[in-house]
């Protein structure tokens, strides 16, 4: 049975172990990679799109990254429970007309028995910013 450790029911010190593993697996801009972290048929909310399950994320992530260049992201411990984690999030990226942003959001998890997670919904607003005013280079 495939897991991903650390498995719920989640302390803070293994919530934040599992939002550091969450950050660097999303910046290394990894599809396959990233997919890995959620169960087979995953659902997440991001923005405005819906999207269920392994294929959908690793399509989803795909384009995302080829429109989003020298992303770089920076996830941070908010609450947890038993299974569920919230995590504010902030990231940069180039936009391919040379424009920088800086996006700010939430996320819920959700996470499986098999640290696997089930669901994620996540909030995010994008701001424009200046090359002198990115945070993480």
């Amino acid at each position: 049975m495939e897991q991903k450790h650390p498995l719920p029911p989640f302390t803070t010190e293994t919530a934040k172990e599992k939002i550091q593993m969450a950050e660097d697996a999303w910046n290394s801009c990894d599809p396959v990679k990233v997919s890995k972290a959620y169960t087979e048929n995953s659902e997440w909310r991001n923005r405005d799109t819906f999207i269920t399950g392994r294929e959908e994320i690793i399509l989803f992530l795909k384009k995302k990254w080829e429109k989003e260049h020298h992303y770089k992201l920076r996830k941070e411990y908010w609450a947890h429970t038993e299974n569920r984690i919230a995590v504010r999030f902030e990231y940069e990226y180039q936009a391919a007309d040379g424009n920088w942003f800086r996006a700010y959001g939430n996320e819920n998890w959700e996470f499986d028995e098999n640290g696997l997670m089930a669901k994620r919904y996540a909030s995010i607003n994008d701001v424009a910013i200046t090359e002198e005013e990115r945070k993480f280079r």
